[in-house]
C-alpha cells in the first residue's frame, strides 16, 4: 500500500470514529487529531493528496484535511 493510500485508510478511520458527532464537531476532532498525532511529513502528504483531488476520502476526513495548512518551509 503508498503511502497516500496508507494515510487516507488512516484519516478515514479517525473520521469514521467522530461520526456519531454533530459534522462540525466531527471535523474539528479529526483536524484536531490530524494536528496534534500525525507526523509533519504525513499532514504535507495530506495536504498534497488534497490538493490532488483528495480521492477515497471520506467527507469528514476531506473537510479537516482542507482545514490542514503547509508548512512555511514546505511552500
Amino acid at each position: 500500500m503508498d503511502d497516500s493510500k496508507r494515510l487516507v485508510t488512516m484519516a478515514n478511520q479517525i473520521a469514521a470514529f467522530f461520526k456519531p458527532y454533530a459534522e462540525e464537531d466531527a471535523i474539528k476532532g479529526t483536524y484536531d487529531h490530524l494536528i496534534q498525532f500525525w507526523d509533519p511529513r504525513m499532514r504535507v502528504k495530506m495536504i498534497a493528496h488534497v490538493e490532488a483531488g483528495g480521492d477515497g476520502l471520506s467527507p469528514i476526513a476531506l473537510a479537516a484535511a482542507k482545514l490542514l495548512k503547509k508548512p512555511a518551509s514546505a511552500a
